[in-house]
C-alpha cells in the first residue's frame, strides 16, 4: 500500500532501506502542515503522566479535510488533555483514542478525553486484542466507562460530512480481522 503522508505520533529507532517504495511526506513532530489540501496539527503531549520522564513525548494530530476534521492520539498517556491542548486541538469530528491501560490511558482517562473534545464519532484503539499478546485492556472496560452499549466493531469506515451524527456521539470499533475469517 502506497501513502502520501505518514504521522508519527511517537518516535521509535527504525531502518527503512527500501527503496523501490515512494517515500511518504512524513510529519513527526508538533507544529503546522499542509499536504494536498490536507491541513495538520501536531499538538505536544507526553505519552506518560510525569510530563515524558518515563516514556517520552508524543504528538497528537488533528487533520482537516473534505471539511472533516479527525484528533489522532497516538500513545497519549497523560490524565486529560489541558487548556492548551484542548484549544490547539478545537472542534473535532472523529477521534481516534487509545482505550487500553498499560502504556497509554486507560478506560477512565479515555472516557475523560473523549468528554473533553466531545467528537461525534470515537474510533477506540490501543486494545486488547483475542489471540495477541498484550497487557492492555479489553474494549469492553471503554465502552462501560463511557456507558456505551451498541458499538458494532465494523471491519472500515467510510463517510462524509452528511453522515456524521448529528445529536449523540457514536462510538466505532473497528475489526482487525474479516468477519469471513472468524
Amino acid at each position: 500500500t502506497e501513502m502520501d503522508i505518514l504521522l508519527k505520533t511517537h518516535i521509535y529507532e527504525e531502518n527503512v532501506s527500501d527503496s523501490s517504495k515512494k517515500i511518504p511526506f512524513i510529519i513527526d513532530s508538533p507544529g503546522e502542515y499542509e499536504v494536498k489540501n490536507i491541513f495538520i496539527r501536531g499538538v505536544e503531549s507526553f505519552h506518560d503522566e510525569n510530563n515524558g520522564k518515563d516514556r517520552g513525548n508524543n504528538t497528537v494530530y488533528t487533520i482537516s479535510a473534505e471539511d472533516i476534521n479527525i484528533c489522532h492520539l497516538g500513545n497519549f498517556g497523560e490524565k486529560e488533555l489541558s487548556s492548551k491542548q484542548l484549544k490547539e486541538i478545537g472542534d473535532i469530528d472523529i477521534l481516534f483514542v487509545p482505550v487500553g491501560g498499560d502504556d497509554v490511558i486507560d478506560a477512565k482517562g479515555a472516557a475523560k478525553v473523549v468528554s473533553q473534545i466531545e467528537p461525534r464519532i470515537v474510533i477506540p484503539m490501543q486494545y486488547k486484542i483475542p489471540g495477541l499478546k498484550s497487557n492492555y485492556d479489553e474494549l469492553g472496560s471503554f465502552l462501560k466507562a463511557i456507558g456505551e452499549k451498541g458499538a458494532e466493531q465494523q471491519e472500515k469506515l467510510s463517510l462524509q460530512v452528511k453522515d456524521l451524527p448529528s445529536d449523540d456521539m457514536k462510538v466505532v470499533p473497528l475489526s482487525s480481522q474479516s468477519k469471513k475469517s472468524q
